[in-house]
């Protein structure tokens, strides 16, 4: 554990000299008082104690500098009450937070199932086989929804894929010149196919497939690449370039193609 955590006195040592970096060099005694909730004269005696120990370096009338150790002792310090916060989110809370899955079976409250992931959404099955498990703490009929708690194991899971279908806008032909077969036989294989603008909605529909979304296609497409759907989005080149920006800032690998 942290030596920030191990006692109150320690604690304000860290907070107070994380103060003394954000303000250096023109340190205010008084601000860092206020910021941490001690009293001014409290403060000058742990600046004195950290200049004593080497982690900081007094530069003149209230101008002080974190020294290497100083910084060195932060980001040690800092690294790990970012390893107990991991903790406390993934391994305390993550047990006791709730979720929501489709039950495949009639599932009792208490009972251990099984999670999975199919069409973006989670699943729970009875029984422990895993890799992913936890608790319903509801009942529920098949293809009902269950509330599941006490997560444990990892689920299996790869990234989805997004094809960004170009066609041409439709003062070009749009949809006319669109190559409608080769546009099929992508989406023949998507979970999900999508529309960016009316040109992707009307190739989609020559194509034998009614647009499961019609608007904020690019962020839809990043949301269900991240739980595993491979997507196809249709959009004409005046439209393709907010979708790819969308699945950038989603962070989503993507491919475009031109129809």
């Amino acid at each position: 554990m942290s030596d920030a955590l191990a006692d109150k006195r320690t604690a304000t040592r860290f907070r107070v000299l994380v103060e003394i970096a954000d303000r250096q060099p023109a340190v205010s005694q008084g601000e860092i008082a206020d910021s941490v909730g001690v009293t001014s004269q409290a403060v000058s005696e742990y600046i004195r104690e950290l200049v004593d120990d080497g982690l900081v370096r007094k530069e003149g009338r209230s101008r002080y500098a974190v020294t290497k150790e100083g910084v060195d002792w932060l980001f040690q310090e800092a690294r790990s009450l970012q390893r107990f916060a991991n903790h406390v989110t993934d391994d305390v809370l993550g047990s006791v937070q709730e979720d929501t899955a489709i039950a495949t079976d009639a599932i009792e409250a208490g009972q251990q199932v099984t999670l999975s992931l199919e069409d973006g959404l989670l699943h729970a099955t009875p029984g422990d086989e895993g890799p992913a498990t936890g608790v319903a703490t509801t009942d529920a009929n098949a293809g009902t929804d269950v509330s599941v708690t006490s997560f444990e194991g990892i689920i299996e899971m790869t990234t989805g894929t997004v094809t960004v279908a170009q066609v041409p806008p439709a003062r070009d032909g749009g949809s006319r010149e669109a190559d409608i077969d080769a546009l099929a036989d992508h989406c023949e294989t998507a979970d999900q196919c999508l529309a960016a603008d009316v040109e992707g909605v009307v190739s989609l529909r020559e194509a034998g497939y009614e647009p499961a979304v019609t608007v904020a296609a690019g962020e839809v497409a990043a949301a269900a690449a991240a739980v595993g759907m491979a997507v196809v989005v249709a959009a004409s080149t005046d439209t393709v370039g907010r979708v790819t920006d969308a699945l950038r800032d989603g962070d989503t690998d993507y491919d475009v193609t031109t129809l």
